[in-house]
């Protein structure tokens, strides 16, 4: 049976301070499919790369609904802390579905 795990998780503020800080994430794969060649991945990637991928996946998905993004909000009531736990709760369901 062949099983694909993927995490998101190790959020890092980049740029900390700076106009330009972001949020990356680690997203860790570990799969036993043999369409793979590396069992093991792991690569960081921001909020705005997400994007990029839905959208790819919205343009070659036909009638396939592709799933939702967590809200890119500029103004959240709470801690920074809570958004940056919220939106990786929200990116592993995306790579889930």
């Amino acid at each position: 049976q062949e099983l694909t795990t993927v995490r998101v998780q190790d959020p890092r503020v980049q740029n900390e301070g700076s106009w330009n800080s972001y949020v990356d994430y680690k997203i860790f794969l570990h799969t036993n499919s043999k369409a793979f060649t590396a069992k093991t991945s792991c690569v960081r990637r921001r909020y705005r790369e997400f994007v990029w991928l839905r959208r790819q996946l919205q343009r070659n998905a036909g009638l396939v609904p592709v799933p939702e993004l967590p809200g890119k909000s500029t103004f959240f009531v709470g801690s920074t802390d809570e958004f940056i736990e919220k939106r990786r709760q929200g990116l592993q369901q995306f790579l889930e579905k």
